[in-house]
This record gives C-alpha cells, sequence and structure tokens, in this order.
C-alpha cells in the first residue's frame, strides 16, 4: 500500500504539470465549428470496450457478463465464447474481429464491445475506441500486464478514457493480485496517465467461474461487482442534442438483404431512419460531401440489433442505405457539415504477394483463379479493414498486401482459401522506410519467459537473429527467466517455430511492434535446405521410404506432386531433388507396396501459418480450399538461393 501512496502522489504532481480532460467532457473530434454547449449527461447509457492482451480471457469475461444481464434463457444451450463467431476465431481460440453486444443492468444500458487482444489486429481496436467513454482493462492473474496492454491502454489513455481494472483468472493457484495491480499502477503512470485516470477501479474475477469481487479473497457468484464498476466508474456520454447530426465510421458489417451496413457512435443531434437526403457524407481526408439516404437504422440489443426510427447523440448504432460508405467518413446534416477527425491507424509493416495460381495442380480445387476476381475480392477486404494496404503488381497477376504481421495476412489468406479462391503466396517481406535519410526498419519489442535450463538457448537464438537484449531476470514465481529484446521483424517471422524447438516447447512469447530503427544488415540463411520433388505424380510407400532417410517429409501415400514441389526439410543446407513416386519392381511374390507402409515415419504438419514462416524468397506457397503446398519459384535453380 505504500508503494501506491508513493506513486499517487506522484502521479498527482505529473497532473498538475499537465492539463487533463475534466471528466466527461466533449473530447475535440471535429475539424468545424465547435459543438454547442448545451451539454447533457445520459446517466442510462454506458459505452464501454473490453481489451486485453490475447489469452488473459477477456471474451470469456464477457460471456460471464450477458449472463449475469440475463440475455439467454434459463434453458438456452450456450456455446463458450459465443462473441467469436468467426469459424478462425474458435479454431485459433484468439479474437479477430470486434464484436458488439448491450445488456440492460439496473436500468442502465451498457453497450459492450469485445476488441481483438492480438497486436496484429491492432487496428480493429483503435477504431474500437473512439466509438466508447472508458474502457475495461482485463490483466491475468499472474501474468499481469503484456505488450498488447500496453499498446490498447496508451490509445485509450490518449483519448482521454476511464479504466476499469479487471483482475482476471484470480483463481489460478499462482494468482499474486497485489503485484499485478501496482504493475497495472505503474503502466498507467508511465503512459502519462492524468490524475483522474489512474484513480481507476479495480475488480477481480474468475470468467470462467462467473465470480468476481472487489477483495481477491472475497468473491461473489456473479458478475455484479463488474457491471457495478462500469455504471459508478466510466462516465455516461456527454452529448448535445440539439446540435447538428454526426456520425464518424468506425466500422462495417454486411447483411445479405440490406447490403454494406455502417457501424459508429452518434456524436450529436439525431440520426433518423428512412431519411431521404436530409444528411450527406463526408470523406475525412478532403472534405469532398455527397447526399445519402439512411434506410434502415438499428442499436444493439443483448446479442442482436433492433430497428429503431431514430437514435440520439450518445447511442452506437447501424445503419444501411450507402453502398459505397466507407470507414472513417462522417454522417453529417448538408446544412451544417461538421467532419470529425479520420481515424488514424499505425502503418502496416509486413507485406506479402497474392498472385494467380500457375502450378500444375491449379484450379482442380478452387473456383476463384483469376486475377480480377482476386483483386475485387482484395478492394472488398479493403471496405472493413482498414489496417490493410492493396498495390497492384506490374505483371498484373500479382497484389502487393501489406498488414500489421503476418498473423494478420495469414487470417486473410485462409478466408480467402475457405470461400474457394487459389493462389499463390509470397514469403513475408517487412516495410522498409527512409527516417530521416537513414534506411530504416520496423522491429518488434519481445518478451520471452522460458525455464531456467533453456535461457541460454533463447538467448543464443536471439543474438544470432541480430536481437538487442533490453532487460533479463528472474520471474516472482517459478524457475523462469525472461528477456526482453528489440528484434527486427523480418527476424521474428518463423521465429517461433525454432523458438519451440529450442526449449522443447517450453517459451511464452509476447510481441508487439515497437518502432522504425535503422536497416540491421542481412540475416543468417536458413539453416536447413528444402527435399523437392524430383517429378510430376502421386507419392508413393516406397519413394517416401526411400526419401524420409534424407530429412523430413511433408508428403504423404497418394499426394500428388509435382517437380519441385517442397516435399520435406533437408537435413543438410541446400536443396535436393527425391524421387517419392517411384514404384518397386513388381515380383511373383507380393504387391509393390505390401509391407512398406509400416516403415514410413510420420509427416511433418504442414499449416497455413507454418507455410509461411518456412518459405524464402525463392519458394512459394499454393493455397487452394483442399491443400497447401510449398514450391520453388520459376527459375530457382538459375538465380541462386535466396535469403529470409
Amino acid at each position: 500500500m505504500l508503494k501506491l501512496t508513493l506513486l499517487a502522489m506522484l502521479s498527482s504532481v505529473r497532473a498538475l504539470v499537465r492539463s487533463p480532460l475534466p471528466r466527461g467532457t466533449a473530447r475535440s473530434f471535429h475539424r468545424g465549428a465547435p459543438l454547442r454547449m448545451g451539454l447533457e449527461k445520459l446517466e442510462g447509457l454506458r459505452n464501454v470496450a473490453i481489451v486485453a492482451h490475447v489469452d488473459h480471457g477477456k471474451t470469456t469475461l464477457v460471456d460471464a457478463m450477458l449472463k449475469e444481464a440475463e440475455v439467454f434463457r434459463a434453458n438456452e444451450a450456450v456455446e463458450e465464447r459465443v462473441m467469436d463467431s468467426n469459424d478462425q476465431e474458435r479454431e485459433r481460440g484468439i479474437t479477430i474481429l470486434a464484436k458488439n453486444a448491450a445488456v440492460e443492468y439496473k436500468g442502465v444500458k451498457i453497450n459492450v464491445v469485445d476488441t481483438p487482444g492480438h497486436a496484429d489486429f491492432g487496428g480493429e481496436v483503435e477504431r474500437i475506441l473512439n466509438m466508447v467513454d472508458g474502457v475495461l482493462l482485463v490483466v491475468d492473474s499472474v501474468e499481469g500486464p503484456k505488450p498488447q496492454t500496453r499498446f490498447v491502454l496508451k490509445k485509450a489513455l490518449e483519448l482521454g478514457l476511464q479504466a476499469v481494472l479487471v483482475v482476471n483468472k484470480i483463481d489460478r493457484p499462482s494468482a499474486r493480485p497485489d503485484y499485478v495491480v501496482d504493475k497495472a499502477f505503474d503502466l498507467f503512470v508511465e503512459l502519462d496517465a492524468n490524475d483522474e485516470q489512474t484513480d481507476f477501479s479495480i475488480v477481480y474475477a474468475s470468467a470462467l467461474q462467473g465470480k468476481s469481487g472487489v477483495e481477491p479473497d472475497d468473491l461473489q457468484d456473479n458478475m455484479a461487482p463488474i457491471l457495478d464498476a462500469i455504471i459508478e466508474s466510466i462516465p455516461p456520454p456527454m452529448v448535445d442534442r440539439e446540435a447538428p447530426v454526426q456520425l464518424l465510421v468506425a466500422n462495417i458489417d454486411f447483411d445479405d438483404f440490406k447490403g454494406k451496413l455502417g457501424i459508429g457512435r452518434v456524436r450529436s443531434g439525431v440520426l433518423k431512419a428512412n431519411d431521404k437526403g436530409s444528411f450527406g457524407a463526408m470523406m475525412g481526408p478532403d472534405d469532398t460531401m455527397r447526399p445519402i439516404a439512411v434506410n434502415d437504422l438499428f442499436v444493439y440489443d443483448n446479442l442482436g440489433r433492433k430497428a429503431v426510427t431514430e437514435a440520439a447523440a450518445g447511442e452506437i448504432v447501424m445503419f444501411s442505405g450507402v453502398s459505397d460508405i466507407m470507414i472513417g467518413e462522417t454522417v453529417v446534416a448538408k446544412d451544417a457539415p461538421l467532419p470529425m477527425e479520420p481515424l488514424e491507424v499505425e502503418e502496416p509493416t509486413v507485406s506479402m504477394s497474392f498472385a494467380v495460381n500457375k502450378s500444375p495442380l491449379a484450379g482442380k480445387e478452387g473456383d476463384k483463379l483469376t486475377s480480377r476476381v482476386i483483386r475485387d475480392r482484395l478492394m472488398k477486404e479493403l471496405d472493413r479493414n482498414v489496417a490493410l494496404q492493396v498495390e497492384p503488381q506490374d505483371s498484373g497477376d500479382a497484389f502487393k498486401v501489406s498488414g500489421r504481421g503476418p498473423l494478420h495476412l495469414t487470417v486473410l489468406i485462409e478466408t480467402m482459401r475457405r470461400e474457394g479462391f487459389e493462389l499463390e503466396i509470397g514469403p513475408p517481406e517487412v516495410i522498409i522506410k527512409d527516417v530521416d535519410g537513414v534506411k530504416s526498419e520496423p522491429f518488434d519489442a519481445l518478451e520471452i519467459q522460458v525455464p531456467d535450463e533453456y535461457a541460454s538457448n533463447v538467448v543464443d537464438l536471439l543474438n544470432r537473429r541480430k536481437g538487442e537484449m533490453t532487460d533479463m531476470g528472474k520471474t516472482e514465481t517459478g524457475d523462469f527467466t525472461y528477456v526482453k529484446y528489440l528484434l527486427p521483424t523480418r527476424s521474428s517471422i518463423g521465429l517461433r517455430t525454432n523458438m519451440l524447438s529450442a526449449t522443447r516447447g517450453t517459451a511464452v512469447i509476447d510481441s508487439n511492434f515497437d518502432s522504425y530503427r535503422p536497416f540491421a544488415g542481412d540475416l543468417e540463411a536458413r539453416e536447413k535446405g528444402s527435399l523437392l520433388a524430383f517429378e510430376d505424380g502421386e507419392a508413393t510407400s516406397f519413394g517416401l521410404t526411400g526419401a524420409q532417410d534424407r530429412g523430413q517429409l511433408f508428403a504423404t501415400p497418394k499426394t500428388s506432386v509435382y517437380k519441385d514441389m517442397i516435399v520435406g526439410v533437408h537435413q543438410r543446407p541446400g536443396d535436393l531433388r527425391v524421387n517419392i513416386c517411384k514404384q518397386k519392381q513388381l515380383t511373383n511374390m507380393r504387391s509393390a507396396t505390401k509391407g512398406i507402409v509400416e516403415g514410413l515415419s510420420p509427416p511433418l504438419e504442414l499449416t497455413l501459418d507454418s507455410a509461411v514462416e518456412y518459405i524464402t524468397n525463392d519458394e512459394l506457397v499454393e493455397v487452394t480450399p483442399e491443400s497447401i503446398r510449398m514450391c520453388k519459384k520459376p527459375g530457382w535453380d538459375k538465380k541462386g538461393k535466396g535469403k529470409k
């Protein structure tokens, strides 16, 4: 407690030399004339976002809050992580897309937005924070604040939002709530939070068990303390209903019947449904205005939406009728247009090539093959994925797609694959910039926890990848060592696979984009080469048995292969062609493959993520609805081996 008191005094001193935003006052979101000062406090409404580092229990906490608010019927079967409705979200166990819900509690409507926790989807978080007045900052009771916690909290504090700290997973045997609260307070002060922001409420919870409380050792069998903290600590919207209408489009959804739907918060005035041209939509960057007509208007109700005739300032809404609406545009009154500041999303750091599939097996599994349909799909993705950039290449059949990280791009590739697309994907490449005349590249901040016995392996691996150690020490609990590094993003591509091998799967890796720094130079080439198919055909048990002595294989019997397709990892540097289609000569004693299968080693698992991490500059990933293959680029053996 003494430490908390001293830190609070320090925060108060800092607050005196700043001019913090008074609680509940309107922030300057518009570039036009100021809003009229007839502000009204909406006590019956709260807008809050749930933010956290990945896997700290954010979506599970939302599930528990929905149950507490009696969103579900008593006899209703409810899936876990009900807000993670996307197939990939359930398979990967992460939140990819921000989602809205609304609950009624003690006469107050609470608009809840669940946000992604992975750094690669930070663009979603940045947009969502513009729609809310506060955040629930969820932190693991053992791990404490992590890199993504810092990222989202920094964005929230810059917008003047108030936070409620939720120390989740308090039921873990190694929970250390006092340590986590201290670290969270340190982080608030370090990020220059004002005096009111550092005076945050604290709630302890076990979202999985549906318990929460204001003391770690005194939990209730419900989530009422969290909902009470939202009502008491998150300020209600301060709005001017008489001012001209303003709404910044922060997200976009699609409906099979209504088309494109804009999502945003009404900042001022009243937005009406079935309005025939009273409003105009303004582009944020260039202030060009065009008339629009809002057809349908919805507000969020539990996990669904409810049609309304009008929505006043402070409410988060969804509307239809504008087929060409874009994220970052502002809905305004034509006679008093006040455009809001366009959304600022951090620029991408990694790019990959998306091209038409030209392999010998192209067109056998997918039905979307041409450059035109690939282009149309990528342009459609730009409507809602503001952190993405797409540039056509000179060849006409390839596109350079840039995003926040490899995961950001592989999620898009997997989505397109499931929609029937066939693609050839190039290796991830970092985006190089000229900063003050110096060639610079993106660096990631890494924090790794590993058992003490493997710490030297981790340090050696990161040093060889041109990493710069910033901190190292013992963790508070267990025989673990933590290391913090600044590492070129180029080096972090493919790092997880090598790290898990070096630590036998015991390393916990957290990373986040840090900054652009001077170019670190060439990196060492991949340690092992690839095993390549010698000819077109179908892999046989006999051929695979002979090839597995040369390395580890991806292929299995009956796998269709073509010349220079990567079928395994060579045990030595350099590439080697192997004939896995070789047939055993028939005799009158037995069949060609009898007794051979038993001698085969299990193949390596090949996923989209592992394939993208594996390939180098002279290799490609072939993606189809049913298969993931890797191959060499045409002419690779003439140009020599590329470097990662």
